[in-house]
């Protein structure tokens, strides 16, 4: 019993530990080196919207898991509360690039406060549906789980 509780912290803080990096990749600044180019412009940067990777990121792990009907209530829960946060999410970075352009260091720092609280906040809001879902799954989906939250690959994955 102890080790089934240990294996749920486990892959819950591993999936805190994925959500949060997927969350920094979206919500952080591209960091322009402090040395030059050679070419003197720096490359463009294609940013995609919370909802939009959000989106990519439900089919890449239902494609994965391979959902049962039974679970179907508790992946809708989830997806939905992924999109919300995702929605929320484009709207506190909405206008981010205008934004940064005229921003003096306190207001950079008080905007990236506010990006780390509302990243926390949606992690408290996906953990309860994700450990249901969780709870539900097989031991073969638990074990694709645990490897898509620790290394990021959707699918079966050939060792090299």
């Amino acid at each position: 019993m102890k080790k089934k509780a240990y294996q749920v912290v486990i892959s819950v803080t591993s999936v805190v530990v994925m959500v949060a990096f997927h969350s920094a990749i979206l919500c952080t600044s591209p960091s322009y080196s402090f040395a030059g180019t050679s070419k003197g412009k720096l490359p463009a940067v294609t940013r995609t919207s919370a909802v939009e990777h959000s989106e990519t990121q439900i089919k890449q792990l239902q494609d994965s898991l391979k959902i049962t009907e039974s679970q179907q209530p508790l992946w809708n829960n989830l997806t939905q509360v992924m999109r919300e946060n995702a929605k929320d999410m484009d709207a506190v970075t909405k206008d981010r690039a205008e934004r940064i352009k005229t921003m003096n260091s306190v207001e950079y720092m008080k905007f990236h406060s506010e990006l780390t609280e509302a990243q926390l906040n949606h992690m408290k809001k996906l953990i309860p549906p994700f450990e249901a879902l969780y709870t539900s799954m097989s031991d073969d989906q638990k074990k694709i789980t645990d490897t898509v939250f620790r290394t990021g690959r959707h699918g079966k994955q050939k060792r090299k």
